[in-house]
């Protein structure tokens, strides 16, 4: 596996559990280029690595990841061809998940906004910290929630609350995500390593190729919603990665005020 060209992603495998950490602690795990381009990649390699039975998803440090980092942003709105390069690669980041039969665990230590609740929510068990809050704000900077956020939220928790958590950006705090469904559990900070790892031990010990084989039956009717919605929605965030309120979000990120929208 060609787990050593990854420099942002901390890869580690221990007894077949392979335990993938996204890596910008002083960024808390936003993500960048580099980033997006790993995690389009590291899903596929981890389904066709003999070694590995179960997959866990984290961040380092303080967050799981922030979402997406603002510098990259601006490359997108100033580089021809540059948000097409990212649209392809959600893609791929969405229908790796999707696609591997190994059961993917989030263990949510931190936040998890945007990307980050993205990828979060696409893995098939989601325990987090109770100090953490998840929320999808592709609205706060100006763009829609077209990297998967329109595919999985209204599945885990209706279209009336999707629909006001995509419009309104807001962050739930981990207890909350549980009680509505979002999360499979909110458990104690102190508590989650040894949570997550009796949940994988638990699949370690059962029927492996039954477990795989359930997730791909699941996520037979996810996979066709994802191909007939994430053309569409990450097209139209292509749209408003080029408006007028997604610059002047980013501009305010930059100088640490509130963006002043104008629907242009």
């Amino acid at each position: 596996m060609r787990y050593k060209t990854f420099r942002e992603l901390r890869i580690e495998n221990r007894d077949r559990v392979l335990t993938i950490t996204m890596s910008r602690p002083d960024k808390l795990n936003a993500v960048g280029e580099r980033m997006h381009e790993e995690l389009a990649e590291v899903f596929t390699h981890a389904a066709l690595d003999p070694d590995v039975d179960v997959i866990i998803l984290t961040g380092e440090g303080r967050a799981f990841s922030a979402g997406g980092d603002i510098a990259w942003m601006q490359k997108m709105i100033d580089e021809d061809g540059a948000f097409e390069k990212t649209a392809a690669e959600g893609r791929r980041i969405v229908f790796s998940m999707l696609d591997c039969e190994k059961p993917i665990i989030a263990k949510v230590n931190g936040h998890a906004a945007g990307l980050g609740a993205t990828l979060a929510l696409f893995c098939d068990v989601i325990f987090a910290s109770e100090t953490a809050k998840i929320g999808d704000p592709h609205v706060a900077v100006g763009f829609v929630a077209g990297d998967g956020g329109a595919v999985i939220w209204p599945q885990l928790v209706g279209y009336a609350r999707a629909k006001e958590f995509l419009m309104t950006g807001d962050l739930l705090p981990a207890a909350r995500a549980a009680e509505i469904g979002l999360i499979n559990y909110a458990v104690p900070a102190a508590e989650l390593d040894a949570r997550v790892d009796a949940f994988v031990a638990r699949l370690q010990k059962g029927a492996k190729k039954a477990i795989r084989w359930s997730k791909v039956s699941v996520n037979i009717g996810l996979k066709q919603l994802a191909h007939s919605i994430m053309d569409a929605s990450l097209s139209l965030e292509a749209l408003s990665n080029k408006t007028a309120d997604h610059q002047e979000a980013v501009n305010a990120f930059r100088e640490k005020r509130d963006p002043l929208f104008t629907g242009r």
